[in-house]
C-alpha cells in the first residue's frame, strides 16, 4: 500500500512543443531542452538517475541505461498554457476555453467600471514586472493615491498599493469588487493585491500579498483525498491555485529552496495524503525574463536538493515530478510556452525503467495519485498506477 504521494510541480519546466504549439506561438518551444543546448549541456544527475533523460523525445538531457523510476510525459488537453490550467488539469479539471489574459493591458471598459466602483483612477494598466513597476510608478502612486493596475502572463488582475497610501483593507476591498467583476466573458484566474512599502522610489513588497482566485469547475484530486481523511499538505502557491479547496494545511513560501525545505518538513510529520507543491522560481524569475542562465542554474539547485527528499522517503513514499507549462527562455517570448510535461515517478514500490509514455492529459496524473493512494474517485483520466507498481 502507498501511504503518501510526494507531487512537486517544477513550474514551467516543458520539455517539448504540443502538435498545437504554433496555434498558440510556440512552435519550436522546448524549454528544459533548449536552455540545456543553450548552456552548452546541462546536468541533472539526480533526475536523470531516476529517468528524465529516458522520456520519449527529450532533447539534450543524458540517458541512463538503469533507470531507477518510471518516466513519461503528458500532453494538455485543456485549452490554454498558464498555472491554473495546468494544475487544474493535473487535479482534474479540463478547461474547454481558456482563461482570458489582457497581454494589452485590460480594456477601457473594464478599467473605467473598477475606477468607478473604487472612487479612483489607476496606474498603470499593462504587463509588467510586480517589482519594476512599484520601482516606475510608485512615487506617482504615493504622490495620487491612485493604485497600480498591472497583469502578466498568467491570467491575472494584480493591484500594487503602499500600505501608508492604500490601507490593506481598503486594498483587499478593491480586490473583492474586481473578483466580482473578473467572471463570465471577462474570468481571470487570479486577483491579487500586492502591498508594497518603502519611500522615495525605494520600495519593496510586504508579505501581505493576498490571492482572490476561483473554486475550480469540478472536484478535484485535492477534493477525494481530503474526504477520505487524509492529509493534502500544499507547498507554495498551490493553495492559491485550488483557492483552498481540498487542502488541509498550507505554506508559503519565498523561493525554490524553501519550498523544498517546506516539503521536507511535511514529509518529517509522517502524515499520510498528498504533499503538493510548486517550485515557482523558474517560471517567475528565469522563464519570463528569458534569464536561460539562471533558469539552468536553478534545475541544478534543485537537483542538488533532489537527494533530501529521496532520503526522507519510507517504503510507503512515491515521488512524482512533473511541470505545468512550458515556458523557454531561449526564444523571444517571454510568455508561457504549449509543451509536453515531463512525468518522473519513483518509490520502493515503483517498478524502474518503466516508459509510461506519452499520456493524453495531466489529469492521469491526479487519477493515478488517487488509485496509488487507494481513493475511489470518478476522475477524468486514465491513471498508469498498475503499471508502475511492483508486485506485493
Amino acid at each position: 500500500m502507498v501511504n503518501r504521494v510526494i507531487l512537486i510541480v517544477l513550474d514551467s519546466v516543458g520539455i517539448g512543443e504540443l502538435p498545437d504549439a504554433d496555434k498558440f506561438g510556440d512552435k519550436g518551444s522546448d524549454t528544459l531542452g533548449n536552455i540545456s543546448k543553450a548552456v552548452g549541456g546541462l546536468r541533472l544527475p539526480n533526475m536523470e538517475r531516476l529517468g528524465l533523460g529516458n522520456i520519449d523525445g527529450i532533447k539534450n538531457i543524458v540517458k541512463f541505461d538503469n533507470p531507477k523510476g518510471t518516466f513519461g510525459k503528458c500532453s494538455e488537453m485543456s485549452v490554454g498554457k498558464d498555472t491554473i490550467t495546468g494544475h487544474w488539469e493535473i487535479a482534474g479539471v479540463i478547461l474547454k476555453r481558456p482563461l482570458n489574459t489582457y497581454s494589452e493591458g485590460f480594456p477601457k471598459d473594464i478599467i473605467e467600471e473598477f475606477e468607478n466602483k473604487i472612487g479612483r483612477k489607476v496606474l498603470g494598466n499593462k504587463v509588467a514586472s510586480g517589482t519594476e513597476i512599484i520601482k516606475e510608478l510608485g512615487d506617482e502612486h504615493v504622490k495620487t493615491g491612485y493604485p497600480i493596475v498591472y497583469t502578466s502572463a498568467d491570467s491575472v488582475f494584480q493591484i500594487a498599493a503602499h500600505e501608508e497610501v492604500i490601507p490593506l483593507e481598503e486594498l483587499y476591498s478593491m480586490c473583492k469588487i474586481a473578483r466580482e467583476m473578473l467572471v463570465g466573458d471577462r474570468i481571470v484566474g487570479r486577483v491579487i493585491a500586492r502591498p508594497f512599502v518603502g519611500k522615495n522610489g525605494a520600495y519593496s513588497r510586504t508579505s501581505n500579498r493576498k490571492d482572490y482566485a476561483l473554486d475550480p469547475f469540478n472536484k478535484t484530486m485535492l477534493d477525494y483525498i481530503k474526504e477520505t481523511g487524509n492529509n493534502v499538505m500544499a507547498v507554495g502557491k498551490i493553495e492559491d491555485i485550488y483557492n483552498g479547496k481540498g487542502i488541509t494545511d498550507a505554506v508559503h513560501i519565498k523561493n525554490n529552496m524553501e519550498g523544498v525545505d517546506k516539503t521536507i518538513e511535511y514529509m518529517k510529520t509522517n502524515k499520510s495524503g498528498l504533499i503538493f507543491t510548486n517550485l515557482v522560481d523558474f517560471d517567475m524569475i528565469y522563464g519570463h525574463r528569458n534569464d536561460y542562465k539562471g533558469y539552468a542554474k536553478a534545475l541544478q539547485d534543485f537537483d542538488n536538493r533532489l537527494p533530501e527528499i529521496i532520503h526522507l522517503m519510507s517504503k510507503e513514499d512515491v515521488l512524482i515530478l512533473t511541470a505545468d507549462h512550458g515556458c523557454d527562455p531561449t526564444t523571444e517570448s517571454t510568455d508561457h510556452s504549449r509543451e509536453y510535461v515531463p512525468v518522473v515517478v519513483y518509490g520502493e514500490k515503483i517498478k524502474a525503467g518503466v516508459n509510461i509514455g506519452t499520456r493524453k492529459s495531466f489529469c492521469d496524473i491526479g487519477k493515478t495519485v488517487l488509485e496509488l493512494l487507494n481513493v475511489k474517485n470518478e476522475l477524468y483520466g486514465q491513471s498508469f498506477a498498475k503499471q508502475i507498481l511492483r508486485e506485493e
